[in-house]
């Protein structure tokens, strides 16, 4: 399987996409991107892995790399040798860490027939030197102006996040801990975000949201409010009755939208 793997690199590095870590590693791409989005504090760029976005990653599209089933994505991650590492750390199955092995002897370190620099006149080799340190230093200058790039848009997301209008606080927090969800990968993680937000609200606050949830139910019902209409009552309707609460809310709310690198 490893020697069957499409070879994938971009200026000149082997690197595996999404997909081919995930058929690799035998589980599934949101499974990776989960991971990642969970750990991205952990995994530096141009070290563990490369992003491209816009034209950048349509110049590496029209090379013909393997990148089925990402052609769509905003984003596209490309991982090293070291990603790979960190992907099969936070997998920490025996099947992954066998894998890894693999990758790194058949993938990622594949001999290669290199020119024998010695037999060279000294003209060619100096020509070779020259052109490596030249290509070293142009890479080294893309590296760092995609690095400039994301973390200008990095300010620009944590921007947006922070100017949250406090009177449609409903509407924006909910738009945002969806698009965390999204980021996380979709499905459950949109549930797991949420019950993590109220986890911290009531550590933070020294509240129990459930309790309250329950007596504001009890008091609808005693008001002989009906059962489908107290059965619609959720933990935000028990924060929009407290100011405090209210404003804790946003807080962590934004909190995990910059922890998760999420802009409204």
């Amino acid at each position: 399987m490893y020697n069957e793997l499409q070879r994938t690199e971009f200026n000149g590095v082997l690197v595996l996409t999404t997909q081919q870590l995930a058929e690799a590693y035998d589980t599934s791409t949101d499974t990776i991107t989960r991971n990642f989005n969970r750990n991205k504090d952990r995994y530096a760029e141009g070290k563990h892995y490369i992003a491209l976005e816009g034209d950048e990653k349509n110049r590496f599209l029209d090379q013909g790399q393997n990148v089925r089933g990402l052609k769509n994505a905003k984003t596209l991650y490309l991982w090293t040798e070291k990603g790979a590492f960190l992907h099969a750390k936070s997998l920490n199955t025996d099947n992954a860490w066998e894998v890894y092995d693999r990758l790194v002897d058949d993938y990622f370190r594949q001999k290669q027939k290199r020119v024998d620099y010695s037999q060279l006149s000294p003209e060619l080799r100096m020509f070779y030197t020259i052109a490596d340190e030249q290509a070293r230093i142009e890479l080294q200058q893309k590296q760092q102006a995609e690095q400039i790039r994301k973390v200008e848009n990095r300010v620009e997301s944590i921007r947006e996040v922070v100017a949250i209008n406090s009177d449609s606080w409903r509407t924006e927090t909910s738009s945002l801990i969806k698009k965390i969800g999204i980021a996380l990968g979709g499905g459950l993680a949109y549930s797991e975000v949420r019950n993590e937000i109220y986890g911290l609200l009531e550590k933070r606050m020294g509240v129990n949201l459930g309790m309250r949830l329950t007596n504001k139910r009890r008091r609808m019902a005693e008001e002989g409010v009906s059962k489908t209409a107290r059965d619609k009552v959720t933990l935000v309707d028990v924060i929009a009755e407290d100011k405090k609460l209210i404003e804790g809310y946003i807080a962590i709310v934004k909190e995990t939208a910059i922890k998760y690198g999420v802009g409204k």
